[in-house]
């Protein structure tokens, strides 16, 4: 083993332990292993000397991992919760071990709805309550011995914090990102405040599961989709995010290219008599080249044209009434794809296709959404299984167009083929008659080319009090004005009674002495803002404030962010792929355009959480009665033992269950480890080692192709790849094997002993400094260097091959790794196996794919 343990010393600590050169390690089988008194010493320890403490020496290679911060809940933390912060704890341990410049800190993300809703259902005030909540949390996240440098701890309620939300959101106004808008808006009647789509599970509100309606209000919005394109093709530039995360963003972000098409209403009465009319509607399509098809139009009950024909529908008590039961279903109801499709005919309405003026019916349908795209949808019934069920339903016409279905009347094709029936564009294949309909709409001035996203410009307002309040100043005279950034923070005052007004203006609204001020521009009376930001807005930006969490000149110093920047490891749960996710690569692109960063995004590498669901299997609940207090898992077994176990359930990234019985397994493990001093040899514990503390690198030692000393360099791949891969139950594994290799030795070195605590010592640190401290080291074992494995010692000296035979794996052969091809195909050809397949018959080729399979074909 080359040069591995030369700088590895081992001092005194003789305020911790009495030592004596005849008992240096005797302590291990005087006492049991206590794992109240060694947790709680060595976190102690670890605190006073701000072992954590993370520096800002740049010279050295830097490594930023991030946990995705939690909102303080009032039940505090059960036990599902720490599995990623225990993570890139053991993550964080062994890179700073590998000597990186490690940032691995912790805050609050403390505003919005949740700690809202539980001060009022608590009758606390929403401050007082987040306090004490994250005091809890802090405690508990403390028993857990993590590795935060809590001076860099923020709160995004701490207006020294928000004092930036607030900035950021200046400059997008002043950029035009940030606008007044009067479009109707997802609102949710239990929360009394408006939502983004992104608050939306499966079209109910995400914090108290009611159905949501679309309610006209003023609010604030943020065009992130300026910035839609950039969102999309930069996640190209993330090699090392989740596939599965990715593909999430794009389905969200939803791009879509195609032409808008402008259809004009015909035949419109007014009672008196009919005439032509001026009203026309633009449909988003990407088939513009099956307009000829096109023989309805749909539509959604809040389209702001149904109105305007209000005296020319013939049957408006009707469409009134279907409008209004609209309104009441959910957005999930009413796009529900299994569900048969509703509408109703506007009768004495009839639109004209621009293709070939013919009159078509017009249809109001709940499954029509106004947030989607226009708003109104140009069917086609021939070729979508949605307009096909619906022409079926309400006997429309069907007209096909694109070849591809021998029976058009029983099912519609959505493929490409050939056109027909479609004038022009007869005969050409669905790429280019697409190409050839759009050149002829803009040639006709009736449509133009364009890109649909699914992604909508992001409603940043929240009628609610617990928030960033908004800095924009009401002007009769000058509009909308910026707070002057001399002013910010611009503080949430404080109030005795915060209770939702359900009207569509915030708390903030009644407390005139706050909302009436000046305008900055001209002097004159104006009134502040009293909607206040979403949750979402302290969060989309959080992880730069770790950077510099205490300059009061700038969000974060440009020097600061070139050297942390970017975050090279986010871990988090995966339920947040559409929404912070994709807020906060907005943020910072755009924080990136004006040049307050130096990096275009800001997570190099991302990895999701698996759950920890309860015992029951169910998701761990209080509404169920099947949460687990981590503090008494930790008081019965331990933090290490509670550590261990959650890496150990299985795969990080899948879901599994908690089990409590399965504690003891690793419980014992670890007291099996405190015992396995016991077998160090006894003649490497002498005066001499306690003098010199250093340990004796013989050659023979070194040099020993032992079965220990090679497992223990395999074991040293293993785990270190394993953490780099988040592969922790797997490294276990290895250190458990190593253990029981271990344990049937006579006796074992202190350097193999010695490394295998520096092993052990990211997953369970605090048995680890302890045993550490126990072999009389002064430094803590973070302070030293994370082995490193020859890579003679972890050759693999056979291989196992697979034999094939017409693709199918008859047998298998263990053979050595240096086997020539043709002695792998002698070998194989005489194995009875083989023989026994080849029945007599001459093989007519075989293939050697080198240390994985034989294949023989007949």
């Amino acid at each position: 083993m080359k040069n591995i343990w030369k700088n590895i010393i081992i001092p005194l600590r003789r305020d911790f332990v009495p030592i004596n050169r005849d008992s240096i390690l005797s302590l291990n089988r005087m006492t049991k292993y206590n794992h109240k008194i060694i947790e709680s010493k060595w976190q102690s320890y670890w605190a006073e000397t701000d072992l954590y403490k993370t520096g800002e020496d740049k010279l050295r290679p830097k490594y930023y991992i991030l946990d995705m911060f939690p909102y303080p809940s009032g039940v505090g933390l059960h036990v599902g919760h720490p599995k990623g912060y225990i993570a890139t704890d053991i993550f964080a341990r062994m890179k700073m071990m590998q000597g990186f410049n490690v940032l691995h800190p912790m805050g609050w993300d403390a505003f919005g709805l949740p700690a809202e809703n539980y001060a009022l259902k608590n009758k606390l005030h929403p401050r007082a309550s987040t306090e004490r909540n994250i005091e809890t949390f802090k405690k508990q996240l403390y028993k857990l011995g993590f590795t935060y440098d809590w001076d860099r701890e923020i709160n995004t309620t701490d207006p020294e914090f928000y004092k930036w939300t607030q900035w950021i959101f200046i400059q997008m106004f002043k950029g035009g990102l940030a606008f007044e808008s009067f479009e109707p808006i997802i609102w949710c009647p239990s929360c009394q405040t408006g939502l983004a789509m992104e608050d939306l599970e499966e079209g109910k509100c995400e914090r108290c599961g009611s159905d949501v309606e679309r309610k006209p209000m003023r609010q604030w919005v943020l065009k992130i989709t300026d910035y839609a394109d950039r969102l999309l093709y930069d996640l190209e530039k993330l090699p090392m995010w989740e596939e599965s995360i990715k593909e999430m963003q794009k389905n969200w972000i939803g791009r879509s290219e195609g032409a808008q098409v402008t259809f004009g209403i015909s035949d419109l009465g007014f009672g008196i008599e009919k005439k032509m009319c001026d009203l026309r509607f633009e449909v988003f399509t990407t088939r513009p080249d099956t307009l000829f098809g096109c023989t309805y139009v749909v539509l959604s009950p809040e389209h702001p044209l149904v109105g305007k024909m209000e005296l020319g529908i013939g049957n408006w008590e009707e469409v009134k009434a279907y409008i209004e039961n609209a309104k009441k279903k959910s957005d999930l109801e009413r796009t529900e794809l299994q569900k048969e499709k509703t509408g109703v005919k506007l009768e004495g309405v009839m639109a004209i296709n621009p293709v070939n003026n013919e009159e078509i019916p017009v249809y109001v349908a709940d499954y029509v959404m106004m947030g989607y795209g226009t708003g109104a949808i140009m069917a086609v019934p021939a070729h979508d299984e949605r307009d096909w069920e619906f022409a079926k339903k309400y006997n429309i016409k069907i007209i096909e167009v694109v070849l591809g279905s021998d029976n058009i009347e029983e099912k519609a094709y959505s493929g490409q083929g050939r056109n027909i029936n479609s004038d022009f564009l007869n005969g050409l294949e669905t790429k280019q008659a697409k190409e050839k309909m759009i050149n002829w709409l803009e040639e006709k001035g009736l449509g133009k080319r364009a890109v649909n996203y699914k992604i909508k410009d992001w409603v940043f307002s929240r009628q609610r009090y617990w928030g960033e309040p908004i800095p924009i100043i009401h002007c009769d005279k000058c509009g909308n004005v910026a707070v002057p950034e001399k002013d910010l923070p611009l503080r949430l005052p404080e109030v005795k009674h915060y209770e939702p007004t359900g009207t569509g203006e915030s708390p903030l609204a009644n407390i005139t002495e706050w909302v009436n001020t000046t305008c900055p521009n001209c002097g004159g009376p104006a009134k502040r803002e009293t909607n206040t930001m979403p949750q979402w807005a302290g969060s989309s930006w959080y992880y730069l404030r770790y950077i510099d969490p205490h300059n009061d000149k700038a969000l974060v110093d440009k020097e600061k962010d070139k050297y942390w920047s970017p975050v090279d490891f986010y871990v988090g749960g995966a339920e947040h792929a559409t929404r912070h996710l994709i807020y906060s690569r907005f943020w910072h692109k755009f924080l990136f355009d004006i040049g307050a960063v130096n990096y275009d995004e800001p997570f190099t590498r991302l990895q999701h959480v698996g759950l920890i669901l309860a015992e029951d299997g169910r998701k761990m609940s209080k509404r169920w009665g099947n949460v687990i207090n981590p503090d008494d898992v930790i008081e019965k077994f331990g933090a290490d033992t509670m550590r261990m176990y959650e890496m150990f359930m299985g795969p990080f990234s899948q879901p599994c269950a908690w089990n409590t019985s399965s504690m003891t397994g690793i419980r014992r493990f670890l007291e099996r480890v405190w015992k396995l001093s016991d077998k160090i040899r006894k003649e490497e514990i002498n005066s001499s080692l306690i003098s010199n503390f250093q340990f004796p690198i013989s050659n023979k030692i070194q040099n020993s192709k032992s079965k220990i000393n090679i497992l223990l360099h395999k074991t040293i791949k293993k785990v270190g790849e394993d953490i780099e891969q988040f592969k922790f139950n797997t490294a276990i594994s290895a250190l458990m094997i190593l253990l029981n290799e271990m344990e049937k030795e006579k006796e074992i070195s202190i350097i193999h002993y010695s490394l295998f605590i520096i092993l052990l010592a990211p997953f369970a640190p605090h048995i680890s400094e302890e045993l550490w401290s126990l072999l009389g080291k002064d430094e803590s074992i973070f302070k030293q260097p994370w082995p490193q494995y020859d890579p003679e010692f972890v050759k693999e000296e056979t291989i196992t091959i697979a034999i094939q035979i017409n693709g199918k794996v008859r047998d298998e052969v263990e053979v050595g790794v240096e086997i020539s091809e043709d002695e792998i195909k002698k070998l194989v050809l005489g194995r009875e196996k083989v023989v026994k397949w080849l029945d007599g018959k001459e093989e007519k080729k075989i293939i050697y794919v080198k240390g994985r399979l034989v294949s023989i074909s007949l």
